[in-house]
């Protein structure tokens, strides 16, 4: 069990932790969740005492990490952490970078070291990298091997910190497979993320932090679809929606592009979804409503219902009426219906906007 007490971390300028009172049983799998620049990484951090609490108390099992005569290093072989940048050795190669922590930590032989290391590799995936350093390793693979190296202790409490924000969007999927299949093997773990489907998928309860505060402490359940406060209201809300609008035909198509892949890789969707909905928006409004429209104003809602794995983009825009079927680029808008699930356009009545179309997509791994 871990336990925080009135634990305050406090700065010259800033305090990223306020009182947090706390306690996680023992195979917990928690999301730690919530806008950047919160505290969570710092909350973390506490539970392993890479930084020290300002003010309070914290407990693993019966011993007080804080009281200056706890024998810090024992407890900590409890606990393992997985980073954001992999804190691989670079003069090693992967099965050293795993052997190493087994050797100087458990005493064991190099043998013995060897032997756990290569089961470690075979539950990560990267048996055919063994003898990889780690400059020849993917992003993907080298979080892989860091995760492998963590369990190399067989810690009781794992914790992860932001490990896929440095990922591509390529990579984030196999990192994720990893941890989830890491949740069978009855460890406490601790996650801060920002992908909100995999916090959903992966957790028995999730922590809302906000300003250093924790706001909300609940089950999935509780806390994405049924929020009591209005901080993690609006945080679900904003992270399930993305909005955009269009005033003139200079809009920047490519960086729109970039945010698009941000919003999949923030709710866990695959690539193919993400280019699909991309090639989609693109056909809509630039070979079709451009062409039509000579001063477009153009607002487009992306949203995605997590239930029900489907993302949604509504597209309403000026002109007294003009319906995209009826568009004479009869090839964008067969690439349009090739992209997309579903199209359903109706006239509305807005002071700007007189026409939307709705474009439905499932997403496809």
């Amino acid at each position: 069990m871990i336990k925080l007490v009135n634990v305050k971390k406090e700065y010259k300028y800033v305090t990223p932790l306020k009182n947090v009172n706390l306690t996680i049983n023992d195979g917990d799998v928690i999301s730690i969740i919530g806008p950047s620049g919160t505290g969570k990484s710092t909350l973390l951090r506490m539970i392993n005492l890479l930084e020290k609490p300002t003010n309070g108390q914290i407990f693993i099992d019966d011993d007080e990490i804080t009281d200056p005569n706890c024998n810090l290093p024992k407890i900590r072989q409890k606990m393992g952490m997985v980073f954001q940048f992999f804190n691989l050795f670079d003069h090693l190669t992967i099965v050293e970078n795993i052997m190493i922590a087994q050797i100087d930590i458990l005493n064991k032989s190099k043998q013995e070291a060897y032997e756990k290391s290569l089961e470690l590799l075979k539950l990560v995936g990267l048996s055919d990298r063994k003898f990889s350093y780690p400059e020849d390793l993917s992003g993907g693979q080298k979080q892989r091997a860091a995760i492998a190296r963590t369990l190399a202790t067989d810690p009781k409490i794992i914790l992860f910190d932001e490990l896929t924000s440095a990922l591509d969007l390529t990579m984030v999927d196999e990192v994720q497979s990893v941890i989830s299949s890491l949740t069978g093997l009855g460890k406490t773990m601790l996650i801060v993320t920002h992908e909100m489907k995999f916090a959903r998928s992966i957790s028995t309860r999730v922590l809302y932090l906000d300003d250093g505060i924790i706001y909300g402490d609940g089950t999935p359940e509780e806390i994405f679809d049924n929020p009591k406060d209005a901080r993690i209201q609006l945080f679900v809300h904003n992270t399930n929606t993305l909005s955009v609008d269009i005033v003139n035909k200079n809009f920047d198509f490519l960086s729109f592009s970039t945010t698009i892949k941000k919003y999949c890789n923030k709710n866990n969707l695959s690539i193919k979804t993400g280019n699909r909905l991309y090639l989609a928006f693109e056909e809509l409004v630039q070979q079709i409503l451009f062409n039509e429209l000579s001063n477009p104003i153009i607002n487009a809602i992306l949203s995605y219902d997590e239930k029900n794995d489907l993302l949604e983009m509504n597209v309403k825009y000026n002109y007294d009426y003009f319906n995209p079927q009826e568009s004479n680029n009869e090839l964008s808008y067969k690439v349009l219906t090739s992209a997309v699930d579903e199209i359903n356009y109706q006239k509305i009545d807005e002071n700007t906007y007189k026409n939307q179309i709705k474009l439905v997509l499932k997403n496809v791994n």
